[in-house]
């Protein structure tokens, strides 16, 4: 368990108890808590943040368990919600269209915002006056939340997945780069290679080329030894806490609606779901497209984080065969050369013989999930670290 998740922990810990009144071990009780979650339902709270809350106190017994400080769990029988019944914040997936004005606003807002005008006779005008080294810092700011929100866009990574990557994670040489993610870092806890897209590579060898640069401009001034490269432990991105309140004025300069009409709502898990949504769209495969969300159920992949209103379903009947009612061939068939022949429907998924062929299975994790790209070298990534976990 990363630190995040042991801070969230204890701080649910500690609001159950106080709200319930649990102040030694004997006052633990099923009943209580059962009451607790029904009158934060009664308050609005979402059936997963419940889950989440009841999953904390379940935790904490267990240990209690296995400490020998109690005979068994007192929370064993505490009801868990259907989060999918009760699912408070439904989300939507952004377009293409979508994607290109948020990238491009995020990009422009923080030196817009510092040349807007905040009060008097000029307020809303951009006519503040920006120094050069305040506008290349605001214009870095903007390319870093831009790369968060792509990375985030081609990888599916949740947001503690992402701010938890340091440049000794990423392998960025060689035909399939990869991201990995540690045990502790991912929530299912299995430890992942993370495939990354070709001109996702690239962005991320300039950006951290350019925090390289930095550094080594900091080290000169200050008559320190210049480094060669970044450190492991050096932070690919900084992910700020209020990266939602930041996503929402970036929405909202791209012109991009919190909610749609059905009520659903863009945020930031928002993101993974157009990330899924997009691989179905593409045409991918819905067993790869599992994978590469890291989902346990296909079912999952296909049924939560798969937007149906993006996909074009009306594309879809064209695959379909020709059925001229009066037997007589249309003019696409006679261009083709196809009339009168039979139309085979879906040939690629038909198997030839009874027994279906397995796939081959790999040994290489770093493989499982990655298009080939280019093998262009990396001056600024260091694989020296100990503490990561392959």
């Amino acid at each position: 368990m990363n630190s995040v998740s042991i801070r969230n922990t204890e701080s649910r810990l500690r609001q159950v108890a106080a709200d319930c009144g649990f102040n030694r071990l004997g006052d633990l009780d099923t009943a209580a808590l059962g009451k607790w979650l029904a009158n934060q339902k009664n308050l609005g709270m979402g059936a997963g943040t419940r889950n989440e809350y009841r999953a904390a106190c379940v935790g904490f017994g267990n240990w209690c368990v296995a400490t020998n400080r109690l005979v068994s769990n007192p929370f064993d029988a505490a009801p868990k919600a259907d989060a999918r019944a009760d699912c408070r914040r439904k989300r939507r997936a952004l377009t293409e269209t979508e994607l290109r004005r948020l990238l491009e606003a995020t990009r422009k807002r923080p030196l817009l915002n510092a040349m807007t005008v905040q009060r008097g006779p000029n307020k809303g005008k951009l006519v503040a006056k920006v120094d050069d080294l305040r506008r290349r810092e605001l214009d870095t700011l903007g390319l870093e939340r831009a790369l968060i929100y792509k990375a985030y866009l081609l990888t599916g990574l949740r947001k503690s997945e992402l701010a938890s990557l340091e440049v000794g994670q990423l392998e960025l040489d060689g035909p399939l780069p990869v991201a990995y993610l540690d045990v502790g870092d991912e929530k299912n806890r299995e430890g992942n290679a993370i495939a990354l897209r070709s001109d996702l590579v690239i962005d991320l060898r300039e950006w951290l080329d350019g925090k390289l640069q930095s550094i080594q401009a900091k080290a000169r001034q200050s008559g320190e030894p210049i480094p060669a490269r970044l450190p492991a432990d050096t932070p690919v991105f900084y992910v700020p806490t209020g990266l939602l309140r930041i996503l929402n004025r970036d929405l909202e300069l791209a012109g991009i609606p919190k909610r749609d009409e059905r009520g659903r709502t863009v945020d930031l898990h928002a993101l993974r779901h157009t990330f899924g949504t997009h691989l179905s769209k593409g045409g991918v495969a819905s067993r790869t497209a599992q994978a590469a969300m890291r989902h346990s159920s296909i079912d999952l992949t296909m049924n939560v984080y798969t937007d149906p209103k993006l996909l074009d379903v009306h594309g879809a009947l064209d695959a379909l065969p020709q059925m001229p009612l009066d037997g007589t061939c249309n003019e696409r068939e006679r261009a083709t050369g196809t009339a009168g022949t039979s139309v085979r429907f879906a040939p690629e998924f038909a198997p030839n013989s009874d027994k279906a062929r397995k796939p081959e299975a790999t040994g290489d994790k770093r493989a499982s999930f990655a298009g080939r790209h280019g093998d262009e070298t990396s001056p600024v990534v260091s694989r020296d670290v100990d503490k990561k976990t392959r």
